[in-house]
């Protein structure tokens, strides 16, 4: 019986030292085997293992899960706030990536553009590449302004239309065509954003996600009974009261080129669908976008310190910063010409 119980403890310490091993210490076909695993491709945010600082554990327990916020969703994706993320780790992840950036400068909105870039370079995905994708039908009035190294506007020239409210509808048009066209073979990530606005904090990497959206700074703190949703049956933006989780803004969205161009383009259908039975959502693309979020659920979501209008809301004290803040504007004036 000695040999059958010796036999047995080979084989263990045998098996231990198998699955304890590193690749380095294998035989150079299992090295090989290993190698072949972990280099093997995916999607870059979530299966890459990045080479990143190495922290203390002390260090590590500065990002903590904040108590008076909600920080995830029902269906597990993170909420984005200030203290949830650290963006050193974030950035080595990333390093390698171009984001485009779309903004919509048409008729009398061109003149928020100046400081929409100016803004951009102080905090928009410092350290990385960046496309400012300008759809603008005035290519003249689009200003120069320094930029970073590996950043560059890129004016695309389109048309405008009489009312605002086709000017906004169209956006998903035009993100989708150009998608397809060039955006897929050019950039990374897609964030889509709206014109009239500035940054005034850091907006960078941790944002990134195959699909994101952002809260709307008016329901954030809401019930879903509370929220401006299409309601009429007849349209493509239709959703029930008794379904809905967040309200998401229509200022702020974006993801990985693939989806964000699948998103585009399923919101430009059914709004032509809409148009063809003479209805118009009540928040135009914004209600479709709603509905879209709503049946493919973000992978990511932004907290409203992505997006906050400090003249229309008072700042509660949870939201330690503001990101991407609205300009003050006459509404009226600048829409109707």
């Amino acid at each position: 019986r000695d040999p059958f119980w010796l036999c047995l403890i080979l084989l263990f310490a045998v098996l231990l030292g198998f699955y304890s091993a590193s690749p380095s210490t294998l035989s150079p076909a299992l090295s090989t085997l290993f190698s072949s695993l972990s280099e093997r491709d995916c999607h870059l945010d979530t299966c890459r293992i990045p080479e990143v600082p190495r922290y203390q554990r002390s260090h590590l327990w500065a990002v903590s899960v904040r108590v008076d916020v909600l920080v995830m969703t029902p269906w597990f994706a993170p909420i984005i706030w200030d203290g949830t993320f650290d963006s050193a780790i974030l950035d080595a992840q990333f390093r390698n990536i171009t984001v485009g950036l779309t903004v919509f400068a048409i008729k009398k909105y061109v003149v928020f553009l100046k400081l929409f870039l100016e803004t951009a370079e102080k905090h928009f995905m410092v350290g990385h590449k960046v496309n400012y994708y300008v759809f603008t039908d005035q290519p003249a009035n689009v200003p120069q302004i320094p930029l970073q190294e590996g950043r560059q506007v890129v004016v695309l020239e389109v048309r405008n239309y009489k009312r605002w409210q086709d000017i906004s509808m169209h956006r998903m048009e035009m993100i989708s065509n150009f998608s397809q066209q060039r955006f897929l073979r050019e950039v990374h990530y897609l964030v889509c954003l709206d014109v009239d606005m500035k940054f005034s904090d850091h907006v960078g990497v941790e944002i990134l996600a195959p699909l994101f959206g952002t809260l709307h700074p008016g329901f954030y703190r809401g019930d879903r009974q509370s929220f401006t949703y299409e309601r009429r049956p007849l349209s493509q933006a239709y959703i029930p009261r008794d379904e809905g989780d967040f309200y998401y803004a229509g200022g702020f969205f974006g993801g990985s080129v693939p989806e964000v161009y699948r998103l585009t383009m399923a919101c430009h259908q059914v709004m032509m669908a809409d148009q063809a039975n003479g209805i118009e959502a009540v928040w135009h693309d914004e209600s479709h976008l709603n509905r879209y979020l709503l049946y493919h659920k973000p992978s990511k979501v932004l907290s409203p310190e992505y997006l906050w209008d400090e003249h229309m809301l008072q700042r509660p004290p949870l939201l330690r910063k503001l990101r991407y803040v609205a300009v003050p504007k006459n509404h009226a004036e600048i829409r109707n010409r």
